[in-house]
């Protein structure tokens, strides 16, 4: 069997498109919507892959680097441009301390409205 957990966290931020032509070339923030989902095939001796109390504390972790900043002076985005699909990476990224050979960080996604969200997966 192969289990799928997921944990969703907000944070509020602002950011420029850089190299965008349009509105959003322009200082603007978003509330952000986070999904993280690992990916496992064996459970602990209690039946657990990943304890989500762990997943959501790591979370708050990456969300403390983000959240009520300017994301283009916050690294890694003062050198990418901190788009949907590069927050997603970061966040992706970040995950990783979960990896085992049993476990896997699966997908990332992350909305910046409620209709407009990017996904990273493996």
């Amino acid at each position: 069997m192969k289990y799928k957990l997921s944990v969703f966290k907000h944070f509020s931020s602002a950011h420029a498109l850089r190299g965008y032509k349009g509105k959003c070339e322009n200082l603007h923030g978003h509330n952000w919507k986070v999904r993280v989902c690992l990916c496992g095939t064996k459970l602990d001796e209690i039946g657990m892959l990943v304890d989500f109390t762990d997943m959501k504390a790591h979370l708050d972790k990456i969300m403390a680097k983000l959240d009520h900043k300017f994301l283009n002076e916050t690294d890694p985005f003062d050198k990418i441009n901190p788009t949907a699909e590069n927050i997603a990476t970061f966040i992706f990224n970040e995950m990783k301390i979960f990896e085992t050979e049993d476990i896997k960080v699966c997908e990332v996604e992350v909305w910046e409205s409620e209709t407009s969200s990017a996904v990273v997966s493996q």
